[in-house]
């Protein structure tokens, strides 16, 4: 039944109150909330934001703005992610792959997380806006109530969440632009671009992976009709192709160099070739290694645009 998991955990709450928990549980569960393997992709995209809208000069670079903005981005993505936990509990119940996260476990109370969620968040958005500027807090905000308030509960809605999820999901480098220079830059719009179709493939495997959970606990994130193969195959394979493309920019705008231009063709078309393998023959096999490209593909080629920035 429906209910069983809930009951379960409830359960596992009132052993664990009588047996108590160890100091380092309760810590290592708190972190687990945050969802850190997230915070890192948001943490190195919003210092790439702040690498490209900063002073070229290496002599002049804000070092010390650019751990100010790292630092409030990743405290509301931390706020937002215990959020968004609590807002999808009974859901995340009906899932293995969310079965033993520290709410459904009962490790934490959904009291607890309210205000720690909060809290994150709220500390994150004042933090940027006192050491960096108010448009980098003004763009957390807006981008936590997107992520929370439109994309949280479209997944219950229709398969097209993952396009409205990607707009919050590619903030992070106007986050750190906005930090670094006090506006907008075409280099952020740029970035934003990139993560933006990034989250497309990247989604895609894990939404395949997982689908019959994401079916049992109530999500729409792919058609339940016959076109979810092609729903997904198009998803993979076209913003893989025009990432491609996208990445190319700084080098024809004169902004990179022959470094990054390799790496990007190399990265752009072993991302490419994954994702459509995976478009054309899905499996779980292919689907997890176009999940490990993607992870790879992100940073390295933040890295290099960042290395070779001219």
């Amino acid at each position: 039944m429906a209910t069983e998991p809930v009951l379960a955990a409830l359960d596992v709450v009132a052993v664990r109150r009588r047996q108590g928990l160890a100091r380092s549980d309760v810590f290592s569960a708190y972190w687990s909330l945050t969802k850190p393997e997230v915070n890192f992709l948001i943490a190195v995209t919003a210092a790439a934001g702040f690498w490209m809208g900063a002073p070229a000069s290496f002599a002049q670079f804000p070092w010390a703005s650019l751990v100010h903005t790292i630092v409030g981005t990743v405290l509301v993505a931390s706020g937002a992610a215990a959020l968004n936990q609590l807002i999808e509990l009974r859901f995340d119940a009906r899932m293995r792959r969310t079965a033993r996260r520290p709410l459904v476990s009962g490790i934490i109370e959904p009291s607890h997380a309210l205000w720690f969620g909060i809290s994150l968040s709220a500390l994150g958005t004042i933090y940027l806006a006192v050491t960096t500027n108010a448009l980098a807090s003004l763009l957390s905000i807006l981008t936590l109530l997107g992520y929370l308030f439109l994309y949280t509960p479209l997944k219950r809605k229709t398969p097209l969440c993952t396009l409205i999820g990607a707009l919050p999901g590619a903030a992070p480098p106007l986050i750190g632009s906005a930090a670094a220079c006090g506006h907008l830059e075409s280099n952020a719009l740029l970035l934003f671009a990139i993560v933006f179709l990034w989250q497309f493939p990247h989604f895609m495997a894990i939404a395949w992976m997982y689908r019959e959970d994401y079916a049992r606990a109530g999500y729409l994130v792919l058609p339940a009709c016959k076109s979810k193969n092609r729903f997904v195959a198009w998803q993979s394979l076209l913003p893989s192709s025009a990432l491609l493309a996208v990445a190319l920019i700084p080098v024809i705008r004169g902004e990179s160099g022959i470094v990054y231009l390799a790496g990007a063709l190399v990265l752009g078309i072993g991302f490419l070739f994954y994702s459509a393998r995976f478009a054309l023959q899905m499996s779980t096999i292919h689907a997890r290694q176009l999940l490990l490209a993607s992870i790879l593909y992100l940073p390295l080629l933040l890295a290099l645009l960042a290395a070779d920035k001219k």
